[in-house]
């Protein structure tokens, strides 16, 4: 029988500040991470790059160290202060960004980036922490909805400042402009939003009892069914909405030979209104579903991603970019709609003390396999499909990443036969 939620006591007025600084931090965190897609062309052009290069940059060697550096991260932020740790990180990718700008060679700018990375992991399983402490079980989904609509905003803001700074200046200034905003949000974090208190459970220990080592918890996340089933789901569907969004600028630009301000206006537009509204209409959904059942968390994810695949294939066949843009609405909509629920429903699975390396455990496994394989897959066959398609090979390597978005939907819808049992498990604790 569906397991069904009682209505929790509203979060309180400091909560929702702190949400909205948050929200702010991850903008922040998208433009920085995002605004290379619509730099790579002047880039490529510039520094003399292949395709697979610039999969390298904005894929593997950003994604690897992002996924690396977030579990020890993640491990102090379930320990010390999570609003001190976000507000370092947010002041070291802010900085590194900035410095991308002077980089004179692939190897200047990959080392730049990594930088960026690390970073930037300390961005998120800290913030996925502290919103699960700010918002009980019942409201987390639509919380990190709301949080998590800092990609669609802040890939906005970067594909439409990049572009325009690219376009009025250079690829160089557009760094430098973008990464120092950071460096005074950081100081409102720190000196405005207070660290909330951990939730209590029998599941956390006493305080005069040493804590679980690393490996013990993760191997007691690892345990929990529905985490396991959960992020299968999401890594298939990452590996292609990663790789979709970072080279979607690139093969506007180089099929239908515009200007990257132009691209990145109207892409901008389309993910930070589309994504967003989206993104939060996700979590929103999720938590309105779960009161008839929790496998909801999962299968409406499934049922999104499920939709978009015939209009990604309209997108990248289109005759001409007003066409394009129209057949990746609804895709846009869709696809980062999985975000709320997913992530709410990890932070309830997780015991308290465990939260932040939940998190992140699921960022590392979308780092790895989205933000690094997706990208790199594409660069990758792009350049093998080059000899036979010419100009067109990016088109149909981006066609051929849509299909695990399929695969993607039939786990999520699997995913929901063990989350209500699990979720009760875990709320018993």
């Amino acid at each position: 029988m569906s397991q069904s939620s009682p209505a929790a006591e509203p979060a309180s007025g400091h909560a929702k500040y702190a949400l909205g600084v948050l929200f702010c931090v991850y903008v922040v965190n998208l433009i920085d991470r995002q605004i290379l897609s619509i730099l790579m062309e002047p880039i490529k052009r510039d520094l003399n790059l292949s395709d697979t290069q610039l999969g390298l940059l904005s894929g593997l060697s950003f994604a690897l160290f992002y996924a690396i550096a977030g579990i020890p991260i993640a491990r102090a932020a379930d320990r010390l202060s999570r609003r001190n740790i976000i507000a370092g990180a947010l002041v070291l990718w802010s900085a590194l960004t900035a410095i991308c700008g002077v980089a004179q060679n692939f190897w200047q700018l990959m080392l730049t980036r990594i930088g960026v990375a690390v970073g930037e992991a300390g961005g998120g399983p800290p913030a996925h922490s502290m919103l699960a402490d700010f918002f009980p079980h019942g409201q987390r989904s639509t919380a990190l909805a709301i949080y998590s609509c800092g990609v669609p905003v802040g890939v906005l803001i970067g594909l439409a400042a990049g572009g325009w700074l690219n376009q009025a200046f250079n690829w160089r200034t557009a760094f430098v402009v973008v990464g120092l905003p950071g460096l005074i949000l950081a100081s409102v974090l720190f000196f405005t939003v207070k660290e909330p208190a951990r939730e209590v459970t029998s599941a956390a220990p006493a305080t005069d009892q040493p804590r679980p080592s690393t490996l013990e918890v993760l191997k007691t996340i690892w345990a929990i069914r529905s985490f396991r089933n959960l992020s299968g789901a999401t890594a298939l569907h990452v590996f292609s909405a990663y790789a979709l969004l970072q080279w979607n600028p690139t093969f506007m630009v180089r099929t239908y030979e515009l200007g990257t301000a132009q691209v990145g206006l109207y892409l901008g537009l389309l993910v930070g209104v589309c994504s967003g509204i989206g993104t939060f209409l996700g979590g929103w959904l999720g938590d309105h579903f779960a009161k008839r059942g929790q496998r909801w968390y999962a299968r409406l994810p499934g049922i999104e991603i499920g939709i978009t695949v015939p209009f990604y294939f309209g997108a990248y066949f289109a005759p001409t970019f007003e066409i394009a843009l129209a057949f990746l609405i609804v895709p846009t909509l869709l696809s980062n709609a999985f975000t709320g629920p997913v992530f709410g429903a990890i932070q309830s699975l997780a015991p308290p003390h465990m939260r932040a390396m939940a998190a992140a455990l699921l960022l590392f496994v979308i780092a790895v396999v989205g933000q690094g394989l997706g990208p790199q897959a594409v660069g990758i066959l792009s350049d093998v499909f080059r000899s036979q398609a010419g100009n067109d090979s990016l088109r149909w390597a981006m066609a051929v990443i849509v299909f695990s978005k399929v695969l993607a939907s039939w786990r999520f819808w699997v995913a929901g036969k063990q989350l209500e049992e699990d979720l009760a498990a875990a709320k018993a604790a």
